[in-house]
């Protein structure tokens, strides 16, 4: 087994997940007792430490910019709105957001919460910030979304109407790559963005790292810090101090 992770192509990052999957195999095979024992259950992987992740982030000014820049008179620049707005404000994962359904956005008293899907089948709840809300109210009337419905659909080829199909992933980043660049942004952007910045933005304001790691739904700490990128405003500031 050792030989065989020493000799296996790709990037370590690949290796180690590898590696991960065969011990849960192996695991599987040990508590069904179709073999004795696990033989990666030693191993050792490749050394590979991340403190920073490679997900662009984006200032707040720059969120709110491209939110307010998508026009509100379409069905289409609702839809695109409040997808963004998802995963900004409840720093869910685009397959929690894209699996979620009208009856997952629901009252809890006064205020609303989204049932988030996440993955490995579990369940995440998230209450709905005050904008998100509204985003999501102007969305599923102007869109006449009804209960057992997916909540972020496909449209017609006219871009003026709902399908009843859920969104897919490659259309929901192409959508969110068109209203980038329609904005006039040139900063890289995907589903993922949405998720780190808002994380970023929340510890900015003071936000509590345990409770960043709760909202986003990690298992530990050390991935939630994997997308504060507070330190990077710090780090310019710094460097503006150079002058000639």
């Amino acid at each position: 087994m050792a030989a065989w992770i020493e000799d296996f192509p790709g990037s370590k990052p690949t290796v180690k997940q590898k590696l991960a999957a065969v011990r849960m195999l192996y695991d599987f095979l040990v508590v069904r007792q179709i073999t004795p024992s696990n033989p990666a259950h030693s191993v050792r992987g490749p050394e590979y430490v991340v403190k920073k992740g490679k997900t662009p982030v984006w200032s707040r000014e720059d969120a709110k910019t491209l939110l307010d820049s998508i026009p509100k008179d379409s069905v289409s620049g609702l839809r695109d709105r409040a997808l963004i707005a998802a995963m900004l404000y409840s720093f869910a994962r685009v397959s929690a957001v894209l699996k979620l359904r009208v009856d997952d956005y629901y009252h809890n008293g006064a205020r609303r919460r989204l049932r988030l899907h996440e993955k490995g089948g579990k369940e995440h709840e998230m209450p709905v910030h005050h904008l998100l809300e509204q985003i999501l109210d102007e969305y599923i009337f102007a869109a006449g979304l009804q209960s057992g419905q997916p909540l972020f659909q496909s449209l017609n080829s006219l871009a003026t109407a709902v399908t009843g199909r859920g969104l897919n992933r490659y259309n929901a980043w192409a959508a969110i790559r068109k209203r980038a660049k329609a904005a006039g942004f040139l900063t890289p952007v995907g589903c993922h963005t949405w998720r780190a910045t808002g994380i970023t933005i929340y510890l900015e304001n003071d936000g509590r790292l345990e409770h960043a790691q709760q909202m986003a739904g990690h298992e530990s700490p050390r991935t939630t810090k994997l997308f504060d990128r507070t330190k990077d405003e710090i780090t310019l500031s710094e460097v503006e101090r150079i002058r000639l």
